[in-house]
């Protein structure tokens, strides 16, 4: 049962990855940023967290999920700050252990629901600010996408994924639910993207990620409340209800904005 379900969300995240990177290359790296920030990866680790360990355990790691959102945008950020031409290995590296000793910082804490959506909605303000001065790019050549390519692409988003939530549930609730934060979709993404084209547009999708997890702050925090509540099957739907509330008053805040479509392209 567990491999089976395992199988199902990495095939799953893996079709997400490479559904982004063609966004990336054929749309552009902003809207990919914003994507990513989604709630595209948790409610997929979260739903099978629930399955496997039951609605109590999954509720207390959404509350971890939340302030799990730090050590996320925590590794976006060394990223930036290490990436530069196409050496992936350099910034990949000090960007996962930047993750793990921000997760070790953040379990330390005795979080309930309030104080984890405090902290994730202050994270969220403060990487937007850090994140400002990077200048939105576009890829202009972009490399022709052969199928060894995509198998390979599939192979590093596979590794990543797998490793991660393959030891997420090795843990109580809290631990699961900061490594449930860890970005198993933009982090395979942004590596592919660098790999490929270099830094400048790895740099556009983190400048715009933390956008989108406005989205993913929200279902975070109703499945804390849902799971126990309504069950795994109508909590998850009740989550990307509210989701899909906040994401139409996300667009209609940003349609009053001229051009607001064409802004997303570039």
């Amino acid at each position: 049962m567990l491999y089976s379900l395992l199988a199902i969300q990495s095939l799953v995240a893996i079709g997400l990855v490479l559904g982004l990177s063609v966004i990336t290359e054929r749309a552009s790296p902003k809207l990919a940023g914003l994507l990513a920030g989604l709630p595209i990866a948790t409610p997929i680790i979260l739903f099978f967290i629930g399955l496997e360990n039951g609605t109590s355990f999954a509720s207390d790691a959404a509350v971890y999920n939340l302030a799990g959102l730090f050590a996320m945008q925590f590794l976006l950020f060394v990223y930036y700050k290490a990436s530069s031409g196409k050496n992936i290995l350099l910034p990949a590296v000090l960007s996962v252990i930047g993750y793990f000793l921000a997760v070790c910082l953040l379990q330390l804490l005795a979080l309930d629901q309030l104080a984890a959506v405090l902290l994730a909605i202050l994270s969220i303000a403060l990487f937007t600010y850090l994140f400002r001065e990077i200048e939105n790019s576009r890829i202009k050549a972009r490399v022709t996408t052969g199928l060894a390519m995509l198998l390979g692409r599939a192979l590093a988003a596979a590794v990543i994924i797998l490793a991660v939530t393959g030891t997420a549930t090795l843990a109580g609730p809290e631990w699961t639910g900061l490594f449930s934060a860890f970005p198993t979709t933009v982090f395979p993404l942004i590596l592919i993207v660098h790999y490929t084209y270099g830094a400048k547009p790895v740099h556009t999708i983190i400048k715009n990620f933390p956008t989108g997890l406005a989205a993913t702050l929200v279902y975070s925090f109703i499945v804390s409340f849902a799971y126990p509540a309504f069950g795994i099957y109508w909590g998850t739907v009740a989550a990307y209800a509210a989701v899909f509330v906040v994401c139409v008053m996300i667009y209609l805040l940003h349609a009053r904005k001229q051009g607001f479509m064409t802004g997303l392209m570039n």
